[in-house]
């Protein structure tokens, strides 16, 4: 197993890291400890969580994804594990969050509120990755990020990051932290696969020169990447094969962003490479998101541990030349197959 710095902090993590929002929803109790002590077995000390999480976002079940890693943690040696999870910001019309009756301004008090209850469910001193889970650009980011240092140097968190932020948003909270000497951010985890690599028109760049890693989510497109979809099929119980029937809804379309005619299409040239490569598509797409330079740690997920094994065939696998090649002659010849 891999480590790497995440952006210019003194944490290091394994380059593989497990995402957790099935827990508590799609994966109970039992199983999530399984899929967690697995991952400590083959050396994955890096797990992603969220204030918001299990998905779909629901105020029946909201936070019950941190107190089940909380009690695992329980019977685990703290200090191997690096934990990341997240405070909720505006979802931009997408859903609105369950947490604070959908108040999640991420200003002083919602912060402030946020971490606690974090640190409380997941029954630990400290978060060692705090992250924004959308922007606010209405709060401002000299607020945000001056009351998130205030969380650094109490020693309630490590580092900071985002997620689903944008090039200005990113360059933007960089200069606010600057200018105020606070706390910066060192990660962004953001939506990155083979079938979605807007990341890297502008915000690769910025990482690389401003010191920030990608920590990539969905490197499976959603699953799509697995080949489930592939003609015309819908998997009972799968995430797409749900939103498909929603029509109307937001969830539809954005269905018909990771599962539609160019996706499947570029989806089905890839497979064809993992099967000549003799790889599972899971591993290829996995592997492919390690061996990009501005990528600390790929988050992955799963909702039962018979899919972890074509993940963990990823961990130390190096894709040849080849193989990388033929695969960005399919993201040149289907350019935005996400639209």
């Amino acid at each position: 197993m891999q480590h790497r710095q995440l952006g210019k902090s003194a944490i290091h993590v394994s380059d593989i890291c497990m995402g957790t929002m099935t827990f508590g929803s799609q994966t109970d109790e039992k199983d999530a400890f399984r899929i967690l002590d697995r991952c400590m077995e083959v050396g994955i000390n890096f797990f992603d969580t969220a204030e918001g999480y299990p998905v779909p976002p629901d105020v029946k079940w909201v936070g019950r994804t941190e107190e089940i890693i909380g009690r695992w943690m329980q019977m685990q040696n703290r200090d191997r594990i690096i934990m990341a999870t997240k405070v909720s910001g505006p979802s931009h019309i997408w859903f609105k969050s369950p947490c604070r009756g959908g108040m999640t301004a991420l200003d002083r008090h919602n912060i402030m509120v946020a971490v606690e209850g974090s640190l409380r469910r997941l029954q630990t001193d400290y978060i060692d990755l705090y992250q924004t889970h959308w922007p606010d650009h209405a709060t401002g980011y000299d607020e945000t990020m001056e009351v998130l240092d205030e969380l650094v140097r109490a020693g309630k968190v490590r580092i900071l990051g985002c997620s689903n932020e944008s090039s200005y948003g990113l360059m933007k909270s960089l200069a606010v932290s600057e200018k105020l000497g606070t706390a910066r951010y060192h990660t962004i985890q953001n939506n990155y696969s083979i079938n979605n690599r807007r990341f890297e028109d502008e915000l690769k760049q910025v990482c690389r020169l401003e010191g920030v890693s990608l920590l990539p989510y969905s490197p499976l497109a959603g699953g799509v990447l697995s080949g489930k979809y592939q003609d015309g099929a819908r998997p009972e119980g799968a995430r797409f094969s749900q939103y498909l029937e929603m029509k109307g809804a937001r969830q539809f379309d954005m269905a018909q962003r990771f599962a539609g005619d160019r996706a499947l299409a570029s989806t089905a040239r890839i497979l064809e490479i993992a099967k000549d490569a003799g790889l599972s598509p899971v591993t290829l797409a996995t592997a492919w998101s390690k061996q990009n330079d501005f990528v600390a740690s790929t988050m992955v997920g799963v909702s039962n541990e018979a899919q972890l094994d074509e993940i963990f065939a990823a961990i130390d696998l190096i894709l040849p030349d080849d193989v990388m090649t033929a695969i960005h002659h399919v993201t040149k010849e289907i350019l935005y197959p996400m639209g």
